[in-house]
């Protein structure tokens, strides 16, 4: 009996084994060092910004009332991104539903699984109205 014979997967197929095993364990290291920087990186910036409010706090006269006035402006300014955002998915999801349907459309053309292209066009226009009509506005 040969030796290859016993081998559970072909020499051939090694160097591609190898090679995917090295760019998995490559990928997944960088992600983690990317979550751990970015979480230092936010960490820091709170700790900034928390310094900086107390030392406004701190002054006398207006302190207290531009620091309140800062934060609210951070907060307006957070849900104002955080709308567009909703918009943008809600934009996005949508194009993807109709890219959707007019793709399932041409390519079945024979029976209507075309429909479940309104999953995501559904899915995007409940994200806009959303944004639109029910989010809080500040």
């Amino acid at each position: 009996m040969s030796s290859q014979a016993a081998l559970p997967f072909s020499v051939q197929a090694l160097p591609m084994f190898l090679f995917l095993s090295v760019a998995v364990i490559s990928l997944f290291s960088f992600v983690g060092v990317a979550v751990w920087s970015d979480a230092r990186r936010r960490e820091r910036d709170a700790y900034y910004k928390n310094d900086m409010l107390k030392k406004m706090a701190e002054t006398q006269g207006t302190g207290v009332e531009a620091a309140l006035e800062m934060m609210r402006e951070q907060d307006r300014i957070a849900s104002r991104h955080r709308r567009e955002g909703i918009r943008l998915g809600g934009l996005v999801t949508s194009a993807t539903g109709i890219g959707l349907l007019i793709f399932l459309r041409v390519f079945r053309s024979d029976q209507p699984v075309y429909l479940c292209g309104l999953i995501p066009l559904f899915i995007g226009v409940a994200l806009l109205a959303y944004s639109y009509v029910l989010a809080p506005k500040q």
